[in-house]
């Protein structure tokens, strides 16, 4: 029988991280290839609390249908989070989703037609590359430079006048790690001031800072042209799947319609044993904790790669977050590198599925997250060993 499939369906392909980690569920192999945090800092037996006292003094509520918009005390919660941080928004402004990435999936409904320009950055997160592939947009990818994107190629771009969204991810970048400077955000905000182009924050390690000074968040510089969105995944734990967009109102009408058409709403228990933990728990020592952690993993793996990779390879220093970014001599292929490290028993992903354009062949992204330190060490020491052999 033949498949009458809509045509959309041969414009996306599967994720290439998540092929990858079916390779990398052989316990012998030595993983930085998934964006995972480290589980040794999950809050288990605290959200284990949370779910019980929920249960047991609201269960009936709790288990029930809900709005679309999420539960009211916890996006108080995120709006409140928000406001420590200088960005001034209202819990109206908030809709609770399925993880950040289906944040995505609603944006691409709410605002694209096939042949719509999308900026991205070169390279990206390979989620919204498939996310935003669904509805055949036309992507724009604009080079990163170590603190953010060139703002004249983005003002080359605007000029061709068809570009509705620009996706980015200006603190700890996945993939590269890469943080927006002041004046990058000023710059990038200029140019999009004098459109209608609306600038996609996504913030999902924002809180995993762990050097330098916080970066302003682009709504202070472009108002309601700025779409945020945030995740519990990196700071509780990903398996509640739960994150936000925040909207200014017309956007955020069309955001609720798209969602409503989508699932009714997100995961009503979960988001209150989520709102309970936070309530009962202090969060912010909990991310601090998870910052030491990730910090020292991360100088770890920098220490490790500046000892033992040979040095025509060049990578970020992230000052957060969970990646860095490497980049082999142009003659050497990451794929072919990929296949060489397997059998080494190490794991990374290869750069080039994070370029809507094509390129980054000589490219792999690394996890620091979620790995200790012996196996960083005994890892990236693999990792050295199949790049000087497959040097040509």
């Amino acid at each position: 029988m033949t498949r009458l499939f809509a045509d959309r369906m041969s414009c996306v392909h599967r994720s290439f991280v998540r092929e990858i980690l079916k390779v990398t569920e052989d316990p012998e192999i030595i993983s930085f290839a998934g964006g995972l945090p480290n589980p040794k800092y999950f809050p288990v037996q605290e959200v284990a609390a949370a779910a019980e006292k929920v249960l047991s003094e609201c269960g009936e509520a709790s288990l029930q249908y809900s709005t679309t918009e999420g539960y009211l005390p916890l996006r108080e919660m995120i709006a409140q989070r928000y406001a420590r941080r200088g960005v001034k928004v209202s819990a109206s402004e908030i809709l609770i989703t399925n993880g950040s990435q289906q944040a995505l999936d609603l944006l691409g409904k709410v605002f694209l037609n096939k042949g719509d320009g999308v900026i991205l950055e070169r390279p990206t997160y390979l989620a919204a590359i498939q996310s935003f592939g669904f509805f055949e947009p036309k992507f724009h990818s604009i080079t990163l430079q170590e603190d953010g994107v060139d703002p004249q190629a983005l003002k080359r771009v605007l000029s061709k006048g068809d570009s509705k969204l620009f996706y980015s991810v200006p603190n700890f970048q996945n993939p590269t790690g890469i943080t927006y400077s002041r004046d990058k955000l000023r710059a990038v905000a200029q140019e999009l001031s004098e459109g209608s182009t609306v600038f996609i924050e996504d913030n999902p390690y924002g809180d995993l800072r762990f050097m330098g000074e916080d970066r302003p968040s682009m709504r202070n510089y472009l108002g309601e042209n700025a779409v945020l969105l945030g995740s519990f995944s990196k700071i509780v734990a990903p398996g509640v799947r739960l994150g936000w967009v925040c909207a200014c109102e017309e956007i955020m009408e069309k955001l609720i319609v798209a969602k409503q058409a989508s699932d009714l709403h997100s995961n009503y228990l979960c988001q209150r044993i989520l709102h309970q933990y936070l309530k009962d728990n202090d969060i912010e020592r909990h991310i601090a904790k998870i910052r030491r952690a990730y910090k020292d993993q991360r100088d770890f793996m920098v220490q490790t790669m500046q000892e033992t990779f040979p040095e025509n390879v060049s990578f970020t220093r992230p000052e957060g977050g969970m990646f860095l970014w490497a980049t082999l001599p142009e003659s050497m292929s990451s794929l072919d590198l990929f296949n060489r490290a397997i059998e080494e028993k190490v794991a990374f992903v290869p750069g080039q599925a994070f370029y809507a354009d094509g390129g980054g062949s000589n490219t792999m992204r690394l996890n620091f997250s979620n790995s200790n330190n012996d196996r960083i060490f005994e890892g990236v020491t693999r990792l050295a060993k199949a790049i000087k052999e497959e040097a040509p």
